[in-house]
């Protein structure tokens, strides 16, 4: 488990607090046809035409950066193949045939793709799972590519130096050093957001960019919509703001200049390929939602199946997971943040939690205790606005953090954070057999079914019937192809 920082936006301003989200574009862009398994390291590149030098530089320096920030990366044969094949044609018809771009899938949910300077692509396997045929893929990535021929990454990117307002943040509430902190690394690049103009600036360009490569220029203006209606269905889970949605907003209006600018350029009768069943067969099997290996949410428990480690959260907290935190809000005024920190092997917990990185701490209510047979230390913080339970533990090497928030301190709210310190133990087999792994899975649709038939499939996940219009783009009562495949969401 690297550092980590909550990826949803909830409706509190404890949350806010806790996890210190600034949403801005977390589409950072740059351009690469190597596939993404060069981990920390990746081999020398041949910078894109065009590419300032640093550039380069700034690249190699940040992919780790965004390897540990998203959860490491995906690795899917198939998709892999598919994402580095539409990048070679998009490139080819952005005039950069000879560029080498490093194309890299992160294991996240997260609806996103981005790129740094320097010819780094990164697309998630959330967005994989949205899109629905190799177009609209190609429509998300030639946008991106855009962003990097017309030079706006290295904008962002100087503009993320500049910025002191995350380091000012993370100082206020959290005191001591944010050189070395998850939050502060990754709001920096959210921070450096691409404005209204260079989004649709980006949105013609990469319209252009697909459209001579082949695929339909119309399905930027589709996969536009198809965002739009996963980022309300999001919003009415309670999942709040994923980064491509926040940041690339599919307004009606923006939809609309989509589809009048691909009119255009190519014709309104213009199609051109989709390839929806290569697309939809190189997912198939793809995981679907949080990533076991990122831990799992079980009603109040969390289960870390690769550290193998659990604890429990008292009634009333709704939990949520991201790749870098598991953050629980209870009504209006309480929260707990979970996450992990890097820490030297022969400091003590106690040393650490006086360390400086939580302010307000009071260190004479520090002290070290063990619970399950685990190392673990305590204490006590207060601010001006908020009342703070911190307790820290070592297992297997490894420091892990829990931060609880209240407007005041209570009798309640001590001995539901004393409850869930307590809880935190090694996973057992019993407590692992409780996940519920996810993927993707594809139906033939049968003559008469329909969008409503077969939606049923997924009655058995929260939300499943809306989530299977959005994964097809369909609405109830559509008729379906006989024949024809769709995605569906299944117990692995």
């Amino acid at each position: 488990m690297t550092a980590l920082i909550g990826k949803k936006v909830l409706r509190t301003s404890i949350l806010a607090t806790l996890v210190l989200v600034l949403t801005g574009c977390t589409t950072l862009t740059g351009s690469s046809v190597q596939v993404g398994r060069t981990g920390d390291n990746p081999a020398p590149m041949v910078v894109p035409e065009g590419t300032a030098p640093g550039d380069d530089v700034i690249g190699r320096r940040e992919h780790p950066r965004i390897i540990a920030a998203y959860g490491g990366v995906y690795s899917d044969r198939q998709a892999e193949i598919m994402v580095a094949r539409i990048v070679g044609r998009l490139l080819a018809a952005a005039n950069q045939p000879n560029a080498q771009f490093q194309v890299t899938i992160l294991d996240t949910s997260e609806v996103n793709a981005f790129a740094l300077p320097g010819g780094y692509i990164y697309v998630t396997r959330g967005i994989l799972a949205l899109a629905s045929d190799t177009s609209e893929l190609a429509a998300v990535l030639s946008h991106e590519i855009a962003h990097v021929t017309l030079r706006h990454a290295r904008a962002r990117t100087d503009k993320t130096r500049t910025t002191q307002i995350v380091d000012r943040v993370i100082t206020g509430i959290f005191g001591g050093d944010t050189s070395t902190d998850a939050t502060a690394n990754r709001t920096r690049q959210s921070l450096a957001s691409f404005s209204q103009n260079q989004e649709l600036e980006a949105d013609k360009e990469g319209i252009k960019f697909a459209g001579k490569a082949g695929y339909d220029p119309q399905a930027a203006a589709r996969f536009l919509g198809v965002m739009s209606r996963f980022a309300a269905f999001s919003a009415g889970a309670s999942m709040g703001d994923d980064g491509f949605l926040s940041s690339h907003p599919s307004t009606p209006a923006r939809i609309e200049t989509a589809l009048s600018t691909a009119r255009s350029m190519f014709g309104s009768g213009t199609v051109g390929e989709t390839d929806r069943e290569g697309y939809l067969a190189a997912i198939s099997g793809m995981t679907f939602g949080d990533s076991p290996a990122q831990g799992t949410i079980v009603g109040q428990r969390f289960i870390h199946s690769a550290s193998r480690f659990t604890f429990t959260v008292p009634q009333g907290y709704a939990l949520q997971n991201a790749q870098s935190a598991v953050v629980g809000v209870a009504g209006d005024g309480e929260a707990v943040r979970f996450d992990s920190a890097q820490v030297q092997p022969n400091m003590a917990l106690t040393d650490y939690l006086k360390s400086g990185w939580i302010a307000g701490l009071k260190a004479e209510t520090v002290k070290a205790h063990s619970y399950n047979g685990i190392e673990m230390a305590s204490g006590l913080a207060q601010t001006d606005q908020w009342f703070f339970r911190v307790a820290v533990m070592r297992l297997d090497g490894e420091v892990y953090r829990f931060i609880f928030a209240a407007k005041a301190d209570s009798a309640r709210f001590a001995a539901g954070a004393e409850a869930t310190i307590q809880s935190f133990r090694r996973a057992e087999n019993s407590d692992l057999n409780q996940i519920r792994k996810l993927s993707i899975r594809l139906v033939t649709a049968r003559s008469g079914d329909t969008a409503e038939t077969l939606s049923r499939q997924m009655a058995s996940i929260p939300g499943g019937r809306d989530l299977f219009f959005i994964l097809n783009n369909l609405y109830p009562g559509d008729p379906l192809a006989a024949g024809q495949k769709y995605k569906v969401v299944a117990l692995q």
